[in-house]
């Protein structure tokens, strides 16, 4: 069996030391759709080094090299072809807000594999401090088509429930550009898929998809800018499951309930959808918590 799940869980886990600075933060911003119009106040606390705020969600891309999803493909005990993986879902706790420029370490290790049947799913977790203690913990999950079925443990079934059924708080509109994928790969994520077309045939794609990241970062973008008045350092958790692929040129419709919480802060529930394809939810179960 390509995954031996004995072995990913009882690795070590990698660690390495990571550093960004203004000039990363910023690209992540573009590469996800900020800085339009350019001249927008709003968009400038993304885009312009003077007073730059970071969006929570560069943790996934923080330091460079491969993001989550293909780091666990080189975990000890994973041998699986690129082709057949898909990103199941993403999960970020903040600790502290995520500064402009920094250096920290990042510890990865295999922390779940589970048996689909028909798939495995593999969970990443990596967590980064720097001197002064945690920064943030992240988890990607890693569906693995056509390596299930061992028998091993399913995993958890848990989800939040579906959306309210009233109708939406608010509901904003973010257009994705045709050179979107080609813009956030350079943020380190260089799989093929996302700028190949051969490669994304093979993978059963008519043409590249959009990362699910890129529209991990666009979602949390829009609901810091229209729901906590442009306060990244509010955000908490994010949390969110990848349910279909965006393409570049597409309009992604994001809707969002807001729910009253403890003390500390509420939550926002979210759905993203694709416009031009009769509101195909990209991202479901999608939660942030804020303070």
């Amino acid at each position: 069996m390509p995954i031996d799940a004995a072995g990913a869980l009882a690795a070590a886990p990698r660690v390495r030391e990571i550093r960004w600075d203004h000039k990363d933060v910023q690209l992540y911003h573009l590469g996800i759709g900020a800085g339009l119009p350019a001249d927008d106040p709003r968009e400038l606390r993304y885009t312009l080094e003077s007073r730059l705020h970071v969006l929570p969600s560069f943790a996934t891309v923080a330091g460079g090299g491969p993001p989550g999803v293909i780091a666990a493909l080189s975990a000890p005990g994973v041998d699986v072809d690129l082709a057949r993986v898909l990103h199941g879902g993403q999960r970020l706790r903040v600790h502290r807000p995520v500064p402009v420029r920094g250096r920290a370490r990042a510890a990865s290790r295999i922390v779940a594999v589970y048996d689909k049947g028909t798939a495995a799913v593999l969970v990443l977790r990596t967590e980064v401090r720097d001197d002064d203690g945690p920064l943030w913990t992240e988890e990607a999950e890693v569906f693995v088509r056509g390596e299930g079925g061992w028998g091993g443990e399913r995993g958890p079934s848990g989800r939040p429930g579906p959306v309210p059924r009233q109708a939406p708080d608010r509901v904003v509109e973010r257009a994705v550009r045709e050179d979107q994928a080609l813009l956030y790969r350079l943020c380190g994520d260089w799989n093929p898929l996302h700028a190949d077309p051969a490669f994304a045939a093979r993978a059963g794609f008519e043409r590249p998809v959009l990362h699910g990241l890129c529209t991990y970062g666009a979602a949390l973008k829009a609901v810091v800018d229209t729901l906590l008045d442009g306060d990244v350092d509010r955000v908490r958790e994010y949390a969110t499951r990848f349910t279909g692929v965006v393409y570049p040129g597409e309009t992604l419709r994001v809707r969002m309930w807001r729910a009253a919480g403890p003390d500390e802060g509420g939550s926002v529930r979210v759905e993203v959808g694709v416009r031009e394809r009769g509101d195909t939810v990209v991202l479901a179960d999608t939660v942030v918590r804020y303070a």
